[in-house]
């Protein structure tokens, strides 16, 4: 199923229709503010593994992401954010950054690496934070890699869905995607540290 969902204001009814789809233990590919991700609801652990095959990952080593709707839903599932750490998020959420956390119990185990830690994202994508928000939960998300040789991520929802339509209960296009990832900064020690440089310059 392609779905063509408005990037600046987002149909309720295109919205509440991948929610069900969530809610049902489907896979759906939606945008971000950087490239197209692929996900679920993090609380299905079998849609969690659809999504890791989908990737070619083992479940239980793969090193997952989640989108947020705010900092507060953040902290319902890290173990601890220090002031430091909460000031940083603030000023660059949402954006195109993912911050590397401890977890804490409330997050589902599938989803914690050996290390016990999370990685979380709030994009400044209306669509994706539409259907966090519609959903009430956070929505597992993995950067969607492509094969091709110039280009390492899909950018063309229409290139996506003849790739994995049928792989997939739902193909969000919201526009162009980027073939940039989010910058990723583990704020697991004494201060942030840049782990990947992405789309995102930290402020």
């Amino acid at each position: 199923m392609l779905l063509d969902i408005n990037p600046d204001n987002p149909q309720a009814r295109l919205i509440n229709k991948c929610v069900e789809i969530l809610e049902d233990g489907g896979v759906i590919i939606y945008p971000t503010d950087t490239v197209y991700g692929v996900g679920c609801d993090i609380t299905n652990k079998n849609a969690v593994e659809k999504v890791a095959r989908l990737r070619g990952l083992d479940p239980g080593k793969a090193m997952f992401s989640f989108i947020c709707e705010d900092i507060s839903q953040v902290s319902d599932y890290a173990a601890q954010i220090s002031n430091d750490v909460f000031r940083v998020m603030k000023h660059n959420l949402p954006g195109p950054f993912t911050f590397i956390l401890k977890a804490n119990s409330k997050t589902p185990k599938i989803l914690k690496n050996r290390k016990e830690t999370i990685g979380v994202r709030i994009p400044d994508n209306n669509i994706i934070m539409e259907l966090v928000k519609a959903l009430g939960r956070p929505i597992l998300t993995a950067s969607l890699k492509s094969d091709d040789e110039i280009t390492e991520y899909f950018t063309e929802a229409e290139d996506i869905y003849k790739d994995f339509g049928k792989r997939v209960d739902a193909v969000i296009d919201g526009g162009p995607g980027r073939n940039v990832p989010s910058t990723i900064i583990d704020c697991t020690g004494p201060e942030p540290l840049l782990q990947r440089e992405g789309a995102g310059v930290l402020k």
